[in-house]
């Protein structure tokens, strides 16, 4: 009986083995994932800049004026915060990578604190894509109660680079969001 049962407890403890490097496999690809995202979008919004020559009329009577005008990420507060936002990530990222691949013996207390880690990633870059897509939309569409004219009629690309600095921030996102679900699940298997 007993030389059965540590047959068959050698089986389960290989398949959990196996279960394991895949998971450590798929984290692995989704922080490299996540700090290629979040180093791309710092980088596209980071180097976001357009100038446009505006017509700007003061008095009616007189021709209006043809004013360069520039549109850079620094002049928006919510912009600064998703460029440093994205950037601490990226850091993190790269950081939790080494910190991961050197956990083989599985260091609950490091673990745990790569979880929690991973957590405020998440939180962090929501906050920055969420302040980044109101600021975004208000470009993009105006208001009229507080007579703010639209901006991405005048400065498209800038507007553009936006967007897409935008939608690789939330993908980074959530691949940190997707490596707390496996913590969770890897978790879950344990108990």
């Amino acid at each position: 009986m007993e030389v059965e049962n540590k047959i068959g407890f050698g089986r389960d403890e290989e398949k959990v083995g196996k279960e394991g490097n895949k998971s450590r496999l798929s984290e692995l690809i989704l922080r490299v994932a996540a700090l290629v995202l979040t180093l791309t979008a710092a980088v596209v919004l980071g180097f976001d800049k357009q100038t446009k020559k505006v017509a700007l009329q003061f008095i009616p009577t007189l021709p209006p004026l043809n004013v360069p005008v520039t549109a850079k990420w620094r002049y928006l507060s919510a912009f600064v915060y998703f460029v440093v936002a994205n950037a601490i990530a990226c850091s993190y990222a790269a950081l939790s990578m080494v910190l991961t691949v050197g956990n083989r013996k599985g260091n609950k207390g490091l673990g745990l604190m790569i979880i929690v880690m991973d957590l405020v990633m998440v939180a962090l870059l929501f906050s920055g894509n969420g302040a980044t897509g109101a600021i975004g939309l208000m470009g993009y569409e105006g208001n009229k109660h507080v007579r703010w004219e639209k901006v991405c009629d005048v400065f498209g690309k800038f507007c553009h680079q936006v967007g897409v600095a935008l939608g690789l921030s939330l993908f980074g996102g959530l691949s940190f969001f997707l490596l707390v679900v496996i913590a969770v699940s890897n978790l879950n298997k344990r108990f």
